[in-house]
Order: structure tokens, then sequence, then C-alpha cells
């Protein structure tokens, strides 16, 4: 993330209905797969401008990364949080460290994915679990990437084979399904017309499209929600926006 883009990426973490939507489906999804009042020792690896690491200590004790060193300076000024700057690809812990390892929208930020996906699994206990999100299917592919400096967008087939079939899958499924087609319609026009525009004031980025609280959003935001219905008893989505895995060391 740009330097603009992270300070506007702070206050979409914690306002913007998607966020606040898909926030909620990780955090269901993460404790249906945990203990009920067990006390996790947790990974969260880019965790930006550090909501998900807030969200993440309901479980346990969050240790937390971030890659972009300004970004890390940024929230350990807002933030009670004390991010360290690290990266997805060399992570400064031994071997069977956490519990609980998280990347949500991470692995897509780095040109060697497989080897990003090979230190989670690294540091995650014997009988731990990793949990990650990417968005999905290339041709979705539009400005809302460049802005975010994404290498690629998956099918979950790819995603599941940087796991090198070790381990045992919890979990794995598209979501933000419901919302699919009016976003495949939007990134289609966006790329062809060019209807979100970089300002002074604005990145440019799918965010700033229906931003602010509104009904419209707040009808999003159930939307996108109403997923849990099928996140919460695992069942997979055939197709989404984004992609969700869970995977267990064994």
């Amino acid at each position: 993330m740009n330097q603009k883009y992270y300070q506007e990426y702070y206050h979409l973490e914690r306002k913007h209905w998607y966020f606040r939507a898909r926030n909620r489906l990780i955090m269901d999804h993460i404790r249906s797969i945990s203990s009920e009042g067990s006390s996790l020792r947790i990974l969260n690896v880019g965790v930006g401008t550090g909501y998900t690491s807030e969200l993440l200590s309901q479980f346990g004790s969050v240790s937390s990364i971030e890659y972009d060193e300004d970004c890390c300076a940024f929230v350990n000024e807002q933030t009670d949080l004390k991010v360290v700057h690290g990266s997805i690809l060399e992570l400064d812990f031994p071997d069977n460290s956490f519990d609980l390892v998280c990347a949500f929208d991470v692995v897509e930020h780095v040109e060697e994915d497989a080897l990003a996906v090979q230190e989670l699994k690294r540091v995650c206990k014997q009988a731990g679990k990793v949990v990650i999100t990417v968005p999905a299917y290339m041709f979705l592919w539009s400005k809302h990437d460049e802005i975010n400096h994404h290498f690629r967008r998956y099918t979950k087939p790819q995603l599941l084979k940087l796991f090198n079939n070790q381990g045992k899958f919890v979990y794995h499924s598209y979501y933000n399904t419901l919302l699919f087609p009016p976003v495949a319609i939007f990134r289609f026009l966006n790329n062809l017309l060019g209807l979100t525009k970089t300002t002074d004031t604005d990145t440019g980025s799918d965010f700033s499209v229906a931003g602010k609280d509104s009904w419209l959003t707040r009808l999003l935001y159930q939307i996108f929600y109403a997923e849990s219905f099928f996140i919460k008893r695992q069942i997979r989505l055939p197709f989404g926006v984004s992609i969700m895995v869970s995977w267990k060391k064994e």
C-alpha cells in the first residue's frame, strides 16, 4: 500500500461495510474451528492497520507482523498494538511456535507465494491451524489490484496447491458469492470506462464506491454477511470474489 492508502485504509478497516462483513465472517469461522475457552498463541501476518489483530485478541495473545515499515510506525502510533516489521517470506520465529497463524489478503502481495505459505506452515504448531484469505479470479483484475500491489488473484485449486497436500484442510471455500455478479459487472465496466479516478483525497480503489453509510451500504453489508449461514456450517460456496482456506498441521 502507498502511504496515502494505508491512512485511508485505517478508517476503511474499521468503518467500511465490506470490511465489517468480511472480518465478521472470518472471526465466525475462526470461532467455529477453535476450542471454546482456549487461549491461543496467534500470529497475524500482514496486519495492515491492525484491526484484524484487535479482533483476533478475543481468541488469545496476538503477535502482529507488517512488511511496510511506515505502516508499522503509523499503527504503533495510532493504536495500542505493537506491530513488528517483518516479511512473510522470512518469519523471525522458530518452527512450531503458534496455535493459529493468519494472513488475511496477504499472500497475493508477494511474488514467491509458495514460500509465503510454507513459512506460515513452518511456524504453526503441530495440530495448530493456518487461516488465509486471498482475492479470486484473474478475470476480476482491476485498478483496485494495482493500487494494492497485488501480483495475482487465485482460483481455489491454485491456492490449495500451495499447501503441497501436507497436513489436512479444515475448510476451503470461495466467499463474497452473493455480491459476485455486481462486483464482476462493476470491474468489467471500470476497466473499460475508467469509472474510478485517483485524486488528492481518493486513491481510486473499489472501496471508494458505495463507501459512505446509507441504506445501500447497510443492504450490501447484510447481503455479504448472510453468507455466515454457510461459513459457520462449513458449507463450501462454488464461486466468489475471494477465497478462504483453513488448514491443520499434522
